[in-house]
This record gives C-alpha cells, sequence and structure tokens, in this order.
C-alpha cells in the first residue's frame, strides 16, 4: 500500500497544478487542516482525506456570505478550486495581513446578523450535528486509560439523553459551527472578516454561543464587563441563564476533550493535555480551569 502523502507533498503537487510559486511558503497550522502562507498573498488549506465535498461547499459558502454582508474570508477566484491531491482537497484563499482577533463585542453583532440570515438554496447547507464522531474519537484513543475510556463513555450517553430531552427549536439558524474569537479577526479596515468556513451550517444559535458562554463560566478567560459586551451586541440573550446551558456546555467541553485526544499522538505535551482535560471534566480539578490551546 503506498503511503499518504504529507501535507508538504500534497501542498507542493497542487501548486505544481495551480502554479504557484512555493519560494518562502510558512506553514500557519497544521490540525484539522493544514494550512500555509504561499507567495502572492495566498494561504493554501488542505482538507482531510475524502473531504473535497466539503471543500467545494466551503468556497460556495465564502462567496453566498460575502453576497448578503456578512464579510468572509474570500477564495483566490482565479485559481482551480479545490486541487484534489491523494484525495485531499486543497483551496486558496486571499491572505488577509496585519490583523487581530475580534472582541466579544464585535463576535456577538456578527453572530447576531449571521443567525438572522434566511438559509440559502444554494449551497445547500448541512444540519449541525454536536455529537458527529465525538463517541468514535473518545472511544479509539490510546491516551486516555481503561477507567477514563469507560467514564468517557458513560458521560457521552448521559449527554446525550439530557440532550434529547431539551426542548427542541422551531426552526433552526445558518450558524457558524465554531465561534470563537480567533475565528472573527479585524483587519486595519476595521470590517471584521470570518474564518473557517467549514462548519457553517443549519443549527442551534445556542452552538455558536456557548463558546464565549464557557470560557466566562468555566475558564475565566472572559472577563465579565467583556462578556456583558458580548450579549449586549448579540441583542440581550444570555445562554448562561438558561435551563440548557450546563447540558450544551458539557457537551462542547467534551467535544474539546474529543479534540484533544484526536491530536494527542503529535506529542507527549498534547497527550498530558488530553489526560488533564479528562480530569477537569471528572472533577478531579476545580474550576476555573487552564486548558493550553492545541
Amino acid at each position: 500500500m503506498t503511503a499518504a502523502k504529507t501535507s508538504d507533498e500534497v501542498l507542493a503537487d497542487a501548486a505544481q497544478v495551480a502554479d504557484i510559486d512555493l519560494n518562502g511558503r510558512r506553514i500557519i497550522r497544521e490540525g484539522s487542516h493544514a494550512i500555509y502562507q504561499v507567495a502572492g498573498g495566498i494561504v493554501a488549506r488542505i482538507g482531510k482525506r475524502g473531504s473535497r465535498e466539503a471543500a467545494e461547499r466551503e468556497v460556495r459558502i465564502s462567496q453566498w456570505l460575502n453576497s448578503v454582508g456578512i464579510r468572509a474570508v474570500e477564495p483566490v477566484e482565479s485559481l482551480p478550486q479545490p486541487v484534489v491531491v491523494d484525495d485531499r482537497p486543497v483551496t486558496w484563499w486571499r491572505l488577509i495581513p496585519d490583523h487581530r482577533p475580534a472582541t466579544p463585542a464585535e463576535l456577538g453583532s456578527m453572530l447576531h446578523a449571521l443567525h438572522t440570515l434566511t438559509p440559502p438554496n444554494e449551497p445547500k447547507l448541512p444540519e449541525y450535528d454536536p455529537f458527529d464522531t465525538l463517541r468514535e474519537r473518545l472511544v479509539a484513543s490510546d491516551v486516555a486509560d481503561e477507567g477514563d475510556r469507560m467514564w468517557l463513555q458513560s458521560h457521552y450517553d448521559d449527554l446525550r439523553r439530557r440532550f434529547d430531552e431539551l426542548p427542541k427549536p422551531q426552526a433552526l439558524h445558518v450558524i457558524h459551527g465554531d465561534a470563537w474569537q480567533g475565528n472573527l479577526v479585524v483587519p486595519a479596515s476595521g470590517t471584521p472578516i470570518l474564518l473557517d468556513l467549514d462548519k457553517v451550517s443549519l443549527g442551534w444559535p445556542e452552538w455558536d454561543l456557548i463558546q464565549l458562554a464557557v470560557d466566562y463560566t468555566d475558564f475565566s478567560r472572559v472577563s465579565e464587563a467583556d462578556y456583558r459586551s458580548f450579549v449586549e451586541a448579540y441583542g440581550g440573550f444570555d445562554l448562561t441563564t438558561q435551563p440548557s446551558f450546563r447540558v450544551l456546555a458539557d457537551i462542547q467541553e467534551l467535544r474539546w476533550v474529543g479534540f484533544a485526544l484526536g491530536q494527542a499522538t503529535a506529542s507527549a505535551a498534547v497527550a498530558q493535555q488530553a489526560k488533564h482535560r479528562i480530569a477537569c471534566l471528572r472533577g478531579k480539578v476545580p474550576r476555573p480551569w487552564r486548558w493550553e490551546a492545541l
């Protein structure tokens, strides 16, 4: 069996197809996507194997959002989108220079505008599933010991039951699916730009509010003043006061544990971070928690 190509090799092959100069290329991130800055103010985004359809939809979502007044990262229209190498799609995006993460208020304002959009007929948005592949990630990891794996599976089952018992909304809304301050950046122009569009879907607006809410309640990464500015910018809805909050918070935090377990083979430090997150969920570490970014 032929070994899978590395991200560097995939990028090199895709750059040949797109006629892009790779001299001076720089890797920005290697995670669920590999992201590189290349010549000409272009960012290459390399997806997972078998994700061509999702990459094509991400390009169309960007075009749609920009057309309806939500400024989003823009694909390079003159290049082939995507180029597929070793079953991994490579898409090309315009670099956003000299930017900062959004403030909580800027994030709240953008989410309010996003959630009030009429869902498009094209591209057709999938329905957001907060449990997507989560059980598999919890079970498959060798980092967690047997006791932790059994607890994680039991916790997962309990959260599914509790979530299924929540009242369901009458309608689903356009959501980002990974809404945090780093995915909304502000360049020198002052107009925020939305990034990482691969999880844009139809779902509960609460899934876009929960990340900042738990940053405030469980991690103390957001001050009370900043959280209040987020709530006010969103229109006054405070998720932390809702009966559903703790269920949604627990699901979000379990998703973050699942992500850490999926990355745990990268290094001993990441594996230790995954174990620390499990210990937090199991009540062995008091809140506010401190989790390192991965």
